[in-house]
């Protein structure tokens, strides 16, 4: 059975928002901390992570992944303008 190609990399907009939804769980560990390095470099130190309330399995990942890293100053969950639960904003070290 001939073996399918990879697809082409997503290409992500850096702007300081990234809705989780698209993605697959297993992609959330290598994701969060590219995306977060990247937004760093260009400046980008406040972040909204948006990974939905559901059963917050994906919420306490993304926590998860939070408190590791040495570059975040803080975060906590949205406004519910910007999402209540469902978000989850970071404020990065400079």
């Amino acid at each position: 059975m001939p073996q399918e190609p990879n697809p082409p990399p997503v290409v992500l907009p850096i702007d300081g928002v990234l809705d989780l939804h698209t993605f697959k769980p297993r992609e959330i560990g290598s994701l969060v901390p590219a995306y977060l390095d990247e937004c760093r470099q260009r400046g980008i130190l406040q972040v909204r992570l948006i990974h939905g309330k559901g059963l917050g399995h994906l919420q306490r990942s993304v926590h998860a992944i939070l408190s590791r890293r040495a570059d975040v100053v803080r975060f906590s969950f949205a406004s519910a303008s910007f999402g209540g639960r469902g978000a989850t904003i970071v404020t990065l070290r400079a």
